[in-house]
Order: C-alpha cells, then structure tokens, then sequence
C-alpha cells in the first residue's frame, strides 16, 4: 500500500515506524529527517518528477511517499463500547474526516456497511494516518449487522432530520453505536426502525442537511461530552 503527502509521512514515521516497508522522494529533505528515516532500515529510492507524478497519479505528493503495509479489516467487535456505523458512506474525503473526528472523540471501531469493498489505502490518506490508529470493519449485510448490535444490548442511535433533537436526550450509561448515512441517501426507514432512538442536530436556519463528516463530528462530540 502506497501513501503520499507530507503530513502522512510524517505521521507514518513518528508514530508506526514499524509498518513502513520504502521510502520514496522526489525533493531533497533536511539532514535531521533523512538521518531518522535512515535507522529505519528501509529501502529509500529517489524519484524523478515524471514517476512521482505517475505514483501519486497526479495527487499532491509533496515529494514524499511510503510503502506501509496494508490495512487490515477486522471483525465486528460486539464488545467495543462506542461503534460508529456509515451505512454506504463512500466518498473517500468525507470518511477521512469522519476517521479522524471518531479517533478524537474515543470510537472503539467504525463499521462500513452497504457495501462489498472500500479503498482503505485511499483512506489512510485522507485521514492524514488516522486510520492506522482506528480498527475498521467492512460488513455488508446492513440487516444481519443491526440484527447482531441488537442482540449484543446496543443502544443504537440512528441520524436522521426528523428525529429528537440530539441535545434534549438523556443517553443511556451502556454499549452504544451510532449509525449515520450517506447524503444522498441517509439512513433508511427499515434500519431507523430497528434503532433504540432516532436522533436529530438541531439548526438555527432551514437546510436540507449537512455534509455526513460534520454531522457525525456534532454527534460525537455530543455524546462523549454527555
């Protein structure tokens, strides 16, 4: 798995040495960064413009790029305190975002649903490196995965315009996963259903929504600082 940009080098080297398997440059780097790159005893290739331009493809790689190794998916932790579940949320920039906001605010494991497949190297990316600090779980039967939160006592808050307002509601002291969808599409009737509340960020002006990485970034915060 290939990733680019300064501030995921940076990131990759301080914090998960360990995963990095090359170093690629296309600019020279100070003395202090090459010698802690260096003990890492890694291949470290230099590149030209054309084949930094063709590795990125056509990205703003900044001159830096790692070879790490890939992110694996895990199952689905039924023990996990706080899970947040994107139901076919795909735009690889909006869940970056969403990856670092849920790190911050203390997400045990975020759940993919919906879908088959998700680029998580594209990811790693736009959570600047956060993704390697978050178990992640593909899980694409959307019923069976309601059907197994409830079963193991999650108190399952689902997102939507017409449910309660977020900040008026006494959350429960137990197990809890936070289910968000998409903008196009939101979270559907049939899995509203199956949550314990539906669950609504009240807004000073009418609006259809708001973009799914902010929204889930309110909910959090929310609820951890319940």
């Amino acid at each position: 798995m290939t990733v680019f940009g300064k501030q995921i080098f940076m990131y990759t080297v301080d914090k998960f040495p360990e995963r990095i398997k090359s170093v690629y440059l296309s600019k020279e780097i100070d003395k202090k960064l090459f010698g802690k790159i260096t003990r890492l005893n890694v291949p470290i290739v230099k590149l030209d413009n054309k084949k930094a331009q063709a590795m990125s493809k056509g990205g703003n790689h900044q001159g830096y790029f790692l070879e790490i190794e890939p992110i694996i998916e895990v199952p689905l932790d039924t023990k996990a305190p706080l899970v947040l579940v994107l139901y076919k949320v795909t735009d690889v920039g909006n869940i970056g975002a969403i990856v670092r906001s849920a790190y911050a605010f203390g997400v045990s494991q975020i759940v993919i649903t919906g879908i088959s497949a998700m680029n998580l190297g594209a990811i790693v990316r736009t959570s600047s490196g956060a993704l390697m600090d978050m178990p992640i779980c593909i899980y694409e039967d959307s019923f069976a995965l309601m059907n197994e939160l409830k079963i193991s006592e999650y108190d399952i808050l689902g997102l939507d315009m017409g449910g309660e307002n977020i900040g008026n509601m006494k959350l429960k002291d137990t197990k809890r996963a936070i289910i968000v969808g998409s903008e196009a599409e939101g979270v559907p009737q049939k899995f509203l259903k199956k949550c314990t509340s539906v669950v609504s960020i009240p807004m000073k002006r009418k609006f259809d929504s708001l973009n799914v990485s902010v929204a889930t970034g309110i909910i959090l915060q929310r609820i951890v600082n319940d």
